[in-house]
């Protein structure tokens, strides 16, 4: 229907009335939800601009729809009519990707992570964190198919490649096979429980924990803050460690060489005052034992357990400072030394005299047939001297 600016300026003016009573009513029900839900506020405050922006869209979309101005070319409001139905795409994209990642951060809130034992809040939040990337991921795709149908010309173009639509998925398959494979394998990953974020893991003999996991990659940030990017394969396909998959406490290992001489007993008693004094011990196990005993020294293995791979560290290393220092303060019984014994040989019937056979001592000797191959040796000149 074709109107004049007037017309046209009064129906806008009543679309955006309306607009402004639905806000009024939605927000009035907000209120009320919110003493219920208290939850209500924050999804409000997080949909407000999409919200708003959609609905004065759908005013102006519908206006443009139902009439046209009498000044405006038929083409020109057409692409008018196009422009207000990319941006009713595009924000309605945008009010629902709210709506979902809010959802979603709302169930992360229930798991917290940063209690002893979050092993069940880091599985939580690292299958969040991959769903937030799939519903954006989700929601953008179908936008653009929206925005992309809208388009006389797309929707003629789109019937013409239905046809061959098996060939050209077969071709971008082959062709983005490792992109894919990196796909399906990150979502494996946050639905397996393999690895969360924060998991303590050795990978490519890296010690590190895992800090962001991707649909195609994971970061793993290395005990020297370095950062290993790893393909989401990597993962699913090659062995690798994770300390911390059941729960974050570890058991760890100090091992000592040290003499014979030392006093294990009170040395079981030096760790035992050592850990009681430290707040890096858990409490659940310290244990001394000699595994070795060879090759001069005495293998002594100390067993302790802390909270998390870090504190384990932090604790093996004060425990292996303290030993030593104890081995060190109590002299010369635990220090590891090298002992050697030197031993005189002699003949079964004496030492023989340095000038006696000085030239053929040791060629022929030890029985009496050896030393009349030595006489012949001699010769008969030097036996009758």
């Amino acid at each position: 229907m074709t109107v004049t600016l007037s017309q046209l300026l009064v129906a806008l003016g009543s679309a955006l009335a309306a607009v402004l009573v639905v806000i009024v009513v939605v927000h009035v029900v907000v209120l009320a939800m919110s003493r219920r839900w208290a939850s209500a506020r924050d999804l409000a405050r997080h949909a407000r601009r999409p919200f708003r922006l959609l609905l004065v869209v759908l005013a102006l979309s519908a206006v443009a729809s139902s009439m046209r101005l009498d000044v405006v070319d038929q083409a020109w409001w057409d692409g008018i009519r196009l422009a207000l139905r990319l941006a009713a795409i595009g924000t309605g994209a945008w009010l629902l990707s709210s709506v979902l990642l809010f959802l979603e951060d709302l169930g992360l809130k229930r798991y917290r992570t940063d209690v002893r034992d979050n092993r069940t809040a880091r599985r939580m939040r690292t299958q969040m964190l991959i769903l937030r990337r799939l519903t954006v991921s989700v929601v953008v795709v179908v936008a653009l198919g929206a925005a992309l149908l809208s388009f006389p010309g797309v929707r003629a173009v789109g019937a013409s490649l239905l046809a061959s639509a098996g060939l050209i998925s077969v071709v971008a398959a082959l062709a983005a096979q490792s992109t894919l494979a990196n796909v399906f394998a990150g979502i494996q990953l946050a639905f397996s429980d393999a690895i969360r974020l924060d998991d303590v893991v050795i990978a490519e003999e890296e010690w590190g924990w895992i800090e962001e996991i991707t649909l195609s990659y994971v970061v793993v940030r290395l005990w020297d803050d370095r950062r290993m990017v790893l393909p989401s394969t990597y993962f699913t396909s090659t062995p690798f460690q994770n300390w911390t998959r059941r729960n974050s406490e570890l058991l760890g290992a100090v091992e000592l060489d040290v003499d014979w001489g030392v006093d294990v007993g009170a040395m079981r008693a030096e760790l035992e005052r050592i850990v009681g004094d430290t707040e890096l011990w858990d409490g659940r196990t310290q244990v001394l034992q000699v595994t070795d005993a060879v090759g001069g020294v005495v293998r002594v293995r100390a067993l302790v357990t802390a909270v998390d791979a870090g504190t384990l560290f932090d604790l093996r290393c004060h425990v292996r400072e303290q030993l030593v220092s104890w081995v060190q303060g109590h002299g010369t019984p635990g220090l590891p030394r090298t002992r050697v014994e030197l031993v005189e040989a002699h003949r079964a019937g004496g030492a023989a005299r340095p000038d006696e056979d000085s030239d053929h001592r040791g060629v022929f000797s030890g029985d009496p047939r050896a030393e009349e191959r030595g006489a012949l040796f001699r010769g008969p000149a030097e036996q009758d001297g």
